[in-house]
């Protein structure tokens, strides 16, 4: 048996359990904080193939092997590695708190409502993207995804950043509030922390505002009535969920919507999870984005211009969303196509625009499809019987990148 014993934050660990181990593997710190059997060996860990091989030939004797990891070795821990190598029925878990509930605690707030993420050897791309759809996340953080990163990354939301670092250690233990722009200018050095991202002003007490990852919102492809809009200028639902489908948005992407309107594409990503930028000329249009991400209880960053000018200053992202547009829109969409890691869906009215919006779609490498949708609606008449009632034709074109990893490995709830 491999007993997993968590330290670090809540209960010391089983004096009989470490008093009879042959082995014992952890850190160099969680090694320290405990006393040991004189006759056993001891192994500190740091690449993982080495300790693994030296625990495998304990087990072959069926000598008892215990490992020593932080808070809930289960949660973004060495249990997963133990169990792929060893199998989930060799091991005794004895977990901890995690350093995501400590963490919390420590900031005196509930977090079943909370999104939590690992940039902890990871790219913090899709930590970065919680952060900015999601009022309450935390991220483990780590080397070159510190809360220095966090903080540049999030220089323009009105987020608070609640650093956690040494949880467990009380002569080191440190817990601050600090703004994006305050993080971004420290050197935190290479430390292990927990951060809590927050957005104060939309998590009131008992009011849960993430559907969490792989969960949606419900409803999607809402009726335009659930808009503000101006002169019925709004992508119908019809085609709403089809190019929702093609941009497919979840936990950890970033999504532009680019000549937004009313934004219902943005604040519809937003709703399945998604960062979401919507960019648009106008500015009653911009004010009506942000009122409809309000009325949704979505955070949706709008850029007030004209794209592809106002575009060089956005993050690259995953998927993009292009409506409307004249006769600059193959630039618009060449510009979108250029940066984008994913798929471009391209919505519009005119057949004229198709086959230059398909050329700079395949120009850029991306595999051209599309469709037209054409649809009629039931609409009462007078006599208690109905008609139908046909939307104007939009041709939908969508370009997808091909051979693109979209591995979000690491996001949990």
């Amino acid at each position: 048996m491999i007993t997993v014993v968590g330290t670090g934050t809540g209960a010391p660990p089983d004096e009989d359990v470490l008093g009879a181990a042959e082995l014992v593997v952890g850190g160099r710190r969680h090694l320290d904080a405990v006393r040991l059997p004189s006759d056993a060996e001891q192994v500190v860990l740091g690449p993982l193939a080495p300790a693994l091989d030296r625990i495998e030939a304990y087990v072959a004797k069926q000598a008892p092997v215990v490992v020593l990891a932080s808070g809930d070795p289960g949660f973004f821990g060495i249990v997963r590695v133990l169990a792929e190598r060893f199998g989930a029925g060799l091991l005794d878990i004895r977990p901890g708190v995690s350093s995501v509930a400590t963490a919390f605690a420590r900031a005196g707030l509930t977090w079943d409502d909370a999104v939590v993420v690992s940039a902890h050897g990871r790219e913090p791309r899709t930590a970065v993207n919680v952060c900015r759809a999601h009022a309450k996340v935390a991220v483990l953080t780590g080397p070159g995804a510190g809360p220095g990163e966090l903080g540049a990354a999030l220089l323009h939301s009105e987020r608070v950043l609640v650093v956690a670092s040494a949880l467990g250690d009380l002569g080191r233990e440190r817990v601050e509030r600090v703004t994006p722009r305050e993080a971004a200018a420290r050197d935190w050095g290479t430390a292990v922390s927990v951060v809590l991202c927050l957005d104060e002003a939309r998590f009131p007490a008992g009011v849960r505002t993430v559907a969490g990852p792989g969960v949606g919102p419900g409803r999607w492809a809402l009726d335009e009535a659930e808009f503000a809009h101006r002169d019925s200028m709004i992508t119908k639902f019809e085609v709403r969920a089809l190019a929702l489908a093609r941009l497919g948005p979840r936990l950890g992407d970033l999504v532009w919507d680019v000549g937004a309107g009313s934004g219902s594409v943005a604040v519809e990503c937003a709703r399945l999870g998604a960062a979401a930028v919507a960019v648009e000329k106008t500015g009653d249009g911009v004010e009506r984005i942000r009122a409809n991400a309000a009325a949704h209880g979505v955070d949706v960053q709008v850029v007030h211009g004209s794209a592809p000018d106002v575009l060089s200053e956005l993050d690259d992202p995953d998927a993009v969303f292009v409506g409307g547009g004249g006769g600059d829109l193959p630039d618009i969409v060449t510009a979108c196509a250029r940066r984008a890691r994913q798929t471009v869906v391209v919505a519009m009215a005119a057949l004229d625009r198709v086959p230059a919006v398909r050329e700079a779609l395949t120009a850029a490498g991306f595999s051209c499809d599309g469709v037209l949708l054409q649809s009629s609606r039931l609409a009462p008449l007078p006599g208690d019987v109905t008609r139908l009632a046909a939307t104007n034709p939009v041709f939908l074109l969508w370009g997808v990148r091909p051979q693109v990893s979209n591995d979000i490995k690491g996001v949990a709830q």
